[in-house]
């Protein structure tokens, strides 16, 4: 039989008689650190979404062409890439707060700057601020298992401790503040402007994601704050 001079394009060769077609290799399989991050953004949004039960690990796996069995494989369950999610929020924001330089500047213009800083990292980041509400339907069963996630959060209140020690030095703070309550008041002010602005904004009518709303609420709470730290 004569032999047929049929060409096939580069790359599209057949294996050898007898051999299995390779598969194309998943590039992010072999970057686990890449693999390991896109799953956490993608199950971030997920999470904040759908809350714990109704995240799927099936619409995670595939919205990270990956699998169920790598995700089992870096988070162990459901539970554990939750926790993980949880852990990566908290982190992202303490390391941008860590880098503020706020105890370069003095107390009320370092107060004012983490006050708007805050605020926009709220605004900016609102799977946070939903991660958070869902944490705590559960009652912070989970958070309660992140002891890195709660000795990076004293280090905030670290934070506001020294800008509270300089201020009272200088006479420009009162000498009954406590740092725990000054970070509550800050997180519950900035919270509430992404946390309930559906809600306020159809009862109230006012458009709290409007640019010049904004751009109020944020001066408007960082003058409440510093108007509450005044001796």
């Amino acid at each position: 039989m004569a032999r047929q001079g049929v060409k096939r394009k580069a790359g599209t060769e057949a294996p050898p008689r007898g051999m299995p077609a390779q598969p194309k290799a998943r590039t992010r399989t072999n970057d686990p650190d890449r693999t390991r991050a896109d799953i956490l953004e993608v199950a971030t949004h997920e999470f904040s979404e759908k809350g714990l039960s109704g995240a799927r690990i099936d619409e995670i796996a595939e919205r990270t062409r990956t699998s169920k069995r790598m995700i089992y494989y870096y988070f162990e369950s459901k539970e554990g890439l939750y926790r993980a999610v949880l852990e990566d929020c908290y982190r992202r924001i303490r390391d941008i707060e860590a880098a503020q330089d706020l105890a370069g500047r003095p107390p009320l213009e370092a107060l004012a700057r983490h006050v708007r800083f805050t605020f926009d990292h709220q605004l900016t980041n609102t799977d946070f601020v939903r991660l958070v509400m869902v944490e705590n339907i559960h009652k912070g069963e989970h958070i309660a298992r992140l002891s890195r996630t709660q000795q990076e959060g004293m280090a905030a209140i670290d934070t506001l401790r020294s800008i509270v020690e300089r201020g009272i030095r200088e006479g420009v703070m009162r000498r009954d503040l406590d740092p725990v309550d000054l970070h509550m008041s800050i997180s519950a002010l900035c919270f509430f402007n992404v946390a309930n602005r559906h809600t306020f904004s159809t009862i109230f009518k006012v458009d709290m994601a409007s640019p010049g709303a904004t751009a109020a609420r944020r001066e408007s709470v960082t003058e409440m704050i510093l108007r509450y730290v005044a001796p």
